[in-house]
C-alpha cells in the first residue's frame, strides 16, 4: 500500500492492488461474504466477493487463492479464468483510496469448509459470514457494490463462451 499526502483536502491518498475470486461450486452456487459494518456512523449490511491485498512478492493469482481461503474457509480451489482488472476509488476514514482489483473465476474442487483465517480477530474482515448464493444471477443481485457485480457479469460471459469448462 502506498500513501501519499493530498494537499488539497488534507487527507492521504492510498493506492493498492487487490485480488479475489468469483467462486462457483459444482451446483452453480456462488461464494459470497456477508457482514455488518459501520460506514459514516451508520451500520450497513454488505455482501461482497472475497478479495484482499496483494502482498509483496505475491502474484495476483496467489493472492486471490490465499484471500478466498482466509476470508471464507474454502481452500480447495482451482482457477478457471482470469476475469481481468477494474479500477475503483472511494473515500474511507479520512483517506482517498485508489485500488486496482483483479478477479479470477474459480471452481470449488471440494466442498469442505475450514476455519476462516484473520490476522486480526477485530478487523472488519473477521466479521465476514460466508454463504452460497444459488446462482451467478442471484449473486449479482445480492452484491452491495457495482464494482464487484461487473466481475459476476464477466464470469457469466466467460462461462457462456466456454461451456466446455464445466463450471
Amino acid at each position: 500500500m502506498i500513501e501519499m499526502p493530498n494537499k488539497k483536502k488534507k487527507r492521504k491518498n492510498v493506492y493498492y492492488q487487490a485480488s479475489g475470486g468469483v467462486v462457483v461450486d459444482d451446483s452453480g452456487r456462488v461464494l459470497l461474504l456477508a457482514r455488518h459494518v459501520v460506514r459514516n456512523g451508520v451500520t450497513v449490511h454488505e455482501i461482497r466477493l472475497p478479495k484482499g491485498h496483494i502482498e509483496a512478492g505475491e502474484s495476483p493469482d496467489e493472492a486471490a487463492l490465499r484471500e478466498v481461503c482466509e476470508e471464507s474457509g474454502y481452500c480447495h480451489l482451482q482457477i478457471v479464468a482470469d476475469l481481468g482488472e477494474a479500477h475503483v476509488s472511494f473515500d474511507y476514514r479520512h483517506k482517498h483510496v485508489e485500488r486496482d482489483d483483479r478477479y479470477y473465476l474459480m471452481r470449488l474442487t471440494r466442498p469442505e469448509q475450514g476455519a476462516q483465517q484473520f490476522h486480526n480477530e477485530h478487523s472488519e474482515e473477521a466479521l465476514f459470514i460466508p454463504f452460497l448464493a444459488e446462482s451467478l444471477e442471484a449473486a449479482e443481485a445480492s452484491l452491495t457494490y457495482e464494482s464487484e457485480k461487473q466481475f459476476i457479469r464477466r464470469a457469466r460471459a466467460w462461462l457462456a463462451a466456454h461451456p466446455e469448462a464445466g463450471v
